[in-house]
């Protein structure tokens, strides 16, 4: 009977356990997509106890004590920091099964060296250890980044903001890891939303371009691009709820652009026509300043409308959409190809069913130098546990090149998630480990070490950043 969450953790064979401890251990981390605060790095923020660090903003957590039955208040409401860690603990024991319980007792493991089980019975033992470390200074945001060996960070912006942060970190030469904005319109595309007319009036502020019309709307969107570019943007990133697809013209558009602007209700047909052209012409200014384009598709946001008035949103009520996107996506993909305008793209599903239906989109379109320039994003969200990573990679190879996989990525606003990149590592050498040993792949191990450090680091490192 193998321990649990030994040094062997997820490696089932020989093999898997010497490609672990060669190749993927040592690996740098290049994070891609993640919801990091930049103010946070910069000012290298420390905590005051392991809630704030831990809890704070977690949705992962929150939702497991909610399916719990515990209450608001100690998840987000106003009861103290230990009050709330208390209910976490009371929480862990139940969690058998669930990605989460794994995480969370590798980031007491990787992070403070605790190898105790997090239950009611160890909670006040574990809340003062964490606690005491955290007053040290190797405990600090910057420093749990460094420790965890991670050389890019790609964070998630408005395109309203001013990248102040960014700025400063880039002219930090004490700190070494590179952390880039990733441009995320969602505003300028969620037309129908409240807040569109106060958005588009902050981006005629900060690009300093009139948006009165369609036209000065495009360019200010155009500008803004420059100006993450000039602050190291190298990549955006948007939330496609469902991936439809029309043909449409810019007059049309234009037109209702205007009716918006006016105040006058949408149909769904002109939201989807709206979107889909601003897409299209994000795009081409992606694909012009060689960016990646990242698509995250099929999620079902703010299920809970109550919740959503109480707390806002992006704090635990969201889920698996299940709207079917092939034809939509591949006559997206197809139109900015047509143009010569695709850029290199990522796609994330949500909807495991997806999975092959992207892996196969990935292999129609292509350019010469580029090793997959359509990738399949890693299991995301809903599907970065051990059995929605292991099917993500194995219809990846069963489609496409696993070998040039741009590996996994944070997708959190935690300094201490960098314990997942670990988790998916081992998966990805349990499975090509397996292989070996079944006689499904060669017992090359120079070889076989070098894929596996590709997919963790340097394929995202040439796909993000070389050109």
């Amino acid at each position: 009977m193998k321990s649990f969450l030994d040094e062997h953790f997820l490696l089932n064979t020989d093999t898997a356990i010497k490609l672990y401890e060669n190749a993927a251990a040592e690996a740098p981390i290049f994070d891609f997509h993640c919801h990091l605060n930049p103010q946070e790095v910069w000012e290298n923020k420390s905590y005051d106890n392991i809630t704030q660090i831990w809890l704070g903003g977690d949705h992962y957590k929150w939702r497991t004590m909610r399916m719990h039955g515990v209450a608001e208040k100690y998840i987000t409401g106003d009861a103290s920091d230990w009050e709330k860690f208390e209910a976490w603990a009371e929480t862990m024991p139940h969690l058998i099964g669930n990605p989460v319980y794994h995480w969370a007792q590798l980031e007491l493991k990787m992070y403070f060296g605790i190898d105790k089980l997090l239950s009611p019975e160890t909670a006040r033992e574990i809340w003062d250890e964490c606690n005491e470390k955290l007053q040290k200074p190797e405990f600090s945001a910057r420093a749990f980044i460094e420790k965890s060996n991670v050389k890019f960070i790609g964070t998630t912006d408005d395109p309203i903001s001013t990248l102040e942060y960014h700025q400063l970190l880039k002219n930090d030469d004490s700190f070494k890891t590179m952390i880039a904005p990733t441009f995320r319109p969602d505003g300028a595309l969620f037309i129908d939303r409240p807040t569109f007319t106060s958005w588009i009036e902050k981006l005629a502020q900060v690009s300093g371009v009139n948006v009165d019309t369609f036209d000065g709307f495009l360019a200010a969107l155009k500008q803004r691009v420059e100006y993450f570019h000039e602050n190291g943007g190298r990549a955006s990133d948007h939330d496609i709820q469902k991936m439809e697809y029309v043909d449409t013209t810019k007059d049309q558009v234009e037109a209702i652009f205007n009716k918006r602007i006016s105040g006058e209700q949408l149909t769904n047909e002109e939201l989807v026509a709206y979107r889909i052209f601003v897409l299209k012409e994000l795009g081409k200014m992606y694909a012009e300043k060689q960016w990646v384009m990242q698509l995250h598709m099929g999620a079902m946001r703010s299920n809970n409308t109550k919740m959503k008035e109480l707390i806002g949103p992006d704090t635990g009520f969201d889920s698996v959409g299940e709207a079917n996107m092939a034809e939509g996506l591949s006559r997206f993909l197809d139109a900015l190809d047509q143009e010569n305008a695709l850029p290199r793209t990522v796609l994330f599903n949500l909807n495991q069913k997806d999975n092959v239906v992207l892996a196969g989109m990935m292999g129609n379109f292509y350019e010469e130098g580029i090793p997959g320039k359509v990738q399949l994003g890693s299991g995301w969200w809903f599907l970065d546990h051990i059995d929605g990573m292991e099917r993500q990679m194995k219809d990846f190879a069963n489609v496409g090149l696993l070998s040039h996989f741009i590996g996994m990525l944070t997708d959190s606003r935690s300094f201490l998630s960098y314990a997942r990149h670990d988790y998916f590592r081992r998966i990805l050498c349990n499975i090509l480990g397996g292989w070996v040993e079944q006689g499904l792949a060669p017992n090359d191990m120079k070889h076989m070490e070098q894929m596996v450090r590709n997919i963790c680091y340097h394929n995202a490192d040439k796909f993000f950043l070389e050109r």
